[in-house]
Parts: C-alpha cells; structure tokens; sequence
C-alpha cells in the first residue's frame, strides 16, 4: 500500500509517498480502507518541534471501512463505516484500536466523518468531561476560527450555552454567527476582557477553552466568573507560560485544567470515547451539529493542505480525501 510520510529538511516539512506492507489487524483492532483523514494542527506543530530528519508516517484520524477485524473488536464488523484516532492515517489502509473506533452516522460523507473524531474527542473532554458546561452558561473560546474551536463552538450551542469567541478576522467572527456564535471579537491580543463582561452583565464566563496560549493567560482568568473554568488545549501563539494572578485563582475559587490524551491510558481514552459515541454523535445524526469543512484536497496534495493550515487562513477543519484524484 502507499503512505505518505514527512520529514523536515532545512527547516521545512517535505512530503514523500513511500511503499509499505499492509498491516494486519490484532486482536482489538480494526484494518480499514481509508477514505478521507482530518489534518490536525497539533501534529503538525509536533512534527516540526521533532525536527524529524528522517521520514515519519503522517495522520491521526480517519474514516474508513472495515476491511479486517481482529477477534476482540467487537461491535465492529468487516464491512462497516468506522472513524476514530489512528496511526499513519494519510494512506491507503490504516488500523483503528478498537477501543478508539465509532460508527459513522449515516448523514455524514467520508469528509465530513473524517473531521470528527479528534476535535470532537477533545472537545468532549473539555466542555462535558472536565467542564461541566450547561444550558444557560457562558463559554469564552480564544481562537474560535480553529477546527477544535469550531467544534467547542457548535457542542456548546447544542449543550444550550451561549458562545462569545475571539479570533483575528472579523469576517470568520462574521461567518460564524450562523453557527450560534453570540459574540465576536476580533482581536488576536489580551484585550477583550471588557467586551466579556459587558456581555455578561459584569459576572464574567463560566469556561474558558484557550487555544492561544500563554499570551493571553492573564486575561483569560480576569475573565472569568465566580467558581469558573479554565481550559488550555493550545498554544498557537507558541507562548507556553504566563503570569497567573494567584489571589484571583484563590479568592474567586478558579479551576485551571489542561485538555490532551497523551498521558490516558487505552481505558481512560475509552472512556472518552464512549461519551462522545452516547452524547454526541446523536446530535450528529439529528442534523444538530455538522462539521464545518473549510476545504478539502486529495491525498496527493498533502504538502499544500499543511501549507493551507500553517496559513492561519482556515475558517473551521481541513480534510485530506483519499478517495479523490490528485
């Protein structure tokens, strides 16, 4: 089968196709025939802090049918449209962990199942696991424009929340009012806290999901309401420290957690899992949340959708589709 994978060569990421034997599936895992795979951010910024000079199979998530089963990977069964996080997703077939798998709703594509797992997970993770958002709270997203922010802004409205959401294009802010956005502002800098509590009636949001960083850490919990919630699931401004007010952490009984599954074991990644198949992938099938695509390129232009992403130009996920031709 044919991989594409990655290096970096003089400071910039190089994309090569490389033959490789078709893997076989363990007992908890599933072998599928990939038809499309979400780029995700995280990945790439990874890749580059690796300085990888020698190539390295791309891709983290994908949607795909089920060509093999292992013994113990049930419900799933050959012949099945599955999505889930996955090693070397950017190739012809990959293999899903069982545990990591979910069925695809019948209303969505390939594409668009392709850009549901990873920003859905975390997403899951942060506003219902750890965050405890619900009707009638007030959720803060720096960098709203992003796929993950796009996905906390599209659970939180299904959830019953209202949005206010930071990003530095006025006409993605714009853009995304169609997806119940409450309030935009536009700014990239640690100015909006004013805006938040003129929104708020001067109480502050009850979450915060940061996916900036550290340069706006401090405003971030100026920001914040009695008893709030602060997530950190980036740093896009590759800030990763700030000041922390540490009489506001204490005197308004703050909560500050971090979103990644690097360090969850198979049961506790399961368990997110799990939550997203019973909680939200029924708002999917309902027609309640869809992903928003900003674009999508066939598998033989991976080099120019990582470009796209580094761009900041994105309005929401961007999709590499196997199934189209280069």
């Amino acid at each position: 089968m044919h991989q594409y994978q990655a290096q970096i060569l003089s400071g910039q990421i190089a994309i090569t196709r490389q033959d490789a034997a078709l893997p076989l599936p363990g007992p908890r895992q599933l072998l599928v025939r990939v038809q499309a795979a979400g780029l995700n951010r995280g990945e790439i910024l990874a890749l580059r802090q690796s300085g990888a000079d020698t190539p390295v199979p791309l891709g983290i998530e994908a949607a795909g049918e089920v060509v093999a089963a292992g013994a113990n990977s049930a419900p799933f069964q050959v012949g099945q449209r599955v999505m889930g996080r996955c090693r070397g997703a950017f190739a012809e077939h990959a293999l899903l962990d069982a545990r990591d798998a979910m069925p695809i709703p019948d209303a969505l594509s390939w594409d668009q199942a392709a850009a549901v797992p990873i920003a859905t997970m975390v997403v899951y993770d942060m506003l219902v696991a750890q965050g405890r958002l619900t009707a009638g709270e007030w959720l803060l997203i720096t960098g709203v424009s992003s796929g993950v922010g796009v996905a906390a802004l599209q659970l939180a409205k299904a959830l019953g929340a209202r949005v206010i959401g930071t990003s530095g294009s006025a006409d993605k802010l714009a853009a995304l009012q169609k997806e119940g956005l409450d309030l935009g502002i536009p700014t990239r800098h640690p100015d909006f806290r004013d805006a938040v509590m003129n929104a708020t009636g001067g109480r502050g949001t009850d979450l915060i999901v940061n996916i900036v960083g550290g340069s706006v850490l401090a405003e971030c919990v100026r920001s914040l309401a009695f008893q709030g919630r602060l997530a950190t699931v980036g740093y896009l401004d590759g800030i990763t420290s700030g000041p922390l007010d540490l009489a506001a952490l204490h005197s308004q009984r703050l909560r500050l957690f971090g979103v990644s599954s690097k360090g969850l074991d198979a049961t506790q990644r399961q368990d997110i899992v799990q939550g997203v198949i019973r909680d939200v992938l029924p708002l999917i099938a309902g027609g309640r949340i869809r992903p928003l695509i900003d674009r999508i390129y066939p598998l033989a232009q991976l080099d120019q959708a990582i470009a796209h992403l580094e761009s900041n130009a994105q309005l929401g996920k961007i999709v590499v589709s196997a199934s189209q031709a280069g």
